[in-house]
């Protein structure tokens, strides 16, 4: 029997479990995550604390452990040292972001697309290839010898997006996301943990939760991971690395400094911290800040997505991956991908040796800014953070309105944005914020008229 008695005893969480059910322990997960699901545990909850909930259980500490582990590698938990055990924020957001169609109904500013009228260099490129009279190569398997000039191209665009590195460290993934999958499943084991921005990028949290890996959220400082925040985690809560968008944070939109960029390679070369260094956005900056793997290249796998910056057809990432971690990384990738597509390697190589890709980012800067200059004049009573070369912008509400709230209202009104609760970490609390795609639009009058429509909500809000 219990020792203590709980009749008016203020818990947060009072299940009911059959104790036939075996193990218990799953039982008592089923339980919790039901509650969630069906609301009766709201987000931010804490629970109670694991003795006091195996007292009144009447059951041993180890199996209310187990439960609790099995809710938290489902993301449903949040368990911080010295603080407690809460429901995730984000345990019923749903973070795929990118329908299977785009809603026929909606104006798209959800997703972050880049414009869709700057691909001329790639089209040129592509049918230049086509006449080549053995193009029937484009279309088989590719071998890994094949691609050694395409890791020059690789240097230089990494070189571009600020970052030097040479061949050796250079690997080929199918995009951001296929690079952050290998590198998670190369680096961490079940159950392990990765640090994060308290805001941070969906696909991030799509993949850690598929291979059990746990994502603890590090506090910001002005919209920067916190360096001081990021030592405690080394200290207190095992983490094994962390993941960060120095550039056009997603989706803050934020840029981190150089200073603090140089304090995060610090604590990682301090604590041998792997970083996760996302640069799927460097390239949209006209003169890109240093790479955080600028300072710390042994401790930081560089992705360069090339999606947002020349095209999200091709489907490739550029990775430099240090020395120490370059094994588990490559066959993780292999075990994932097997291999790039021939044609979009060799299209995106020649398009970036001939410069051509210059004209490309070039190209899509020009409609970003002007799109940039009309979400202003539309949205000028309210803080909308970005600047003007980035492709999403980050719009803080007013009045007590969630962000949640907001996407809903706008969805009804026909407008598709995404709120904070999408993006949010573990137990942090999410900001009453939506992210506002600048350029998903197909035109700038669309663009308008989603504005319009959102500056209508905004009024009658504040």
């Amino acid at each position: 029997m219990p020792i203590n008695s709980f009749e008016n005893y203020p818990m947060s969480w009072k299940p009911s479990i059959n104790k036939t059910e075996k193990p218990i322990y799953q039982a008592i997960a089923r339980q919790l995550e039901k509650d969630i699901l069906n609301g009766d545990l709201l987000p931010g909850t804490k629970l109670p604390p694991q003795r006091e909930l195996a007292d009144y259980l009447d059951l041993n500490l180890s199996t209310i452990s187990k439960a609790f582990k099995v809710c938290e590698l489902k993301g449903l938990l949040s368990a911080s040292v010295g603080s407690g055990t809460f429901v995730s924020y984000d345990a019923l957001s749903n973070a795929y972001l990118l329908e299977d169609t785009k809603p026929q109904h909606l104006i798209e500013m959800g997703a972050t697309l880049p414009d869709n009228a700057s691909y001329e260099p790639l089209l040129i490129q592509l049918k230049s290839m086509l006449q080549e009279t053995d193009y029937e190569k484009w279309f088989g398997y590719g071998r890994t010898g094949e691609s050694i000039w395409q890791k020059d191209a690789a240097i230089k665009l990494l070189r571009r997006g600020g970052f030097e590195t040479d061949v050796e460290h250079i690997l080929f993934a199918n995009g951001a996301q296929n690079a952050i999958a290998a590198t998670l499943a190369g680096l961490c084991k079940p159950g392990e943990r990765i640090g994060a921005d308290q805001h941070t990028y969906p696909g991030l949290k799509t993949v850690a939760a598929m291979l059990n890996v746990q994502i603890v959220p590090i506090k910001s400082e002005n919209f920067e991971m916190s360096p001081t925040s990021f030592e405690d985690a080394c200290k207190n809560e095992n983490i094994k690395g962390i993941y960060l968008m120095p550039d056009y944070h997603n989706p803050t939109a934020s840029l981190m400094s150089v200073e603090n960029r140089k304090k995060i390679a610090s604590v990682a070369k301090k604590y041998n911290q792997f970083i996760i260094e996302d640069g799927s956005y460097h390239l949209l900056n006209k003169n890109p800040l240093p790479a955080v793997a600028s300072f710390a290249p042994e401790q930081v796998i560089y992705i360069a997505g090339l999606s947002k910056a020349l095209a999200p057809g091709l489907r490739l990432a550029y990775v430099a991956v240090p020395s120490q971690y370059k094994e588990p990384i490559s066959k993780a990738l292999y075990n994932l991908n097997i291999t790039v597509s021939p044609l979009l390697a060799e299209l995106t190589a020649r398009t970036v040796v001939s410069n051509q890709f210059e004209l490309l980012i070039e190209g899509h800067r020009k409609q970003t800014i002007q799109r940039n200059q009309i979400v202003d004049r539309y949205l000028s009573d309210y803080k909308c953070l970005g600047v003007e070369t980035g492709i999403f912008r980050w719009l803080q509400l007013p009045g007590k309105v969630t962000g949640a709230e907001f996407e809903t209202l706008a969805e009804q009104e026909g407008v598709q944005v995404y709120a904070a609760e999408r993006f949010v970490v573990g137990n942090s609390c999410p900001e009453r914020a939506v992210r506002i795609s600048v350029c998903a639009p197909n035109t700038t009058q669309e663009l308008e008229q989603g504005l319009i429509i959102l500056k209508r909500l905004l009024n009658d809000l504040s």
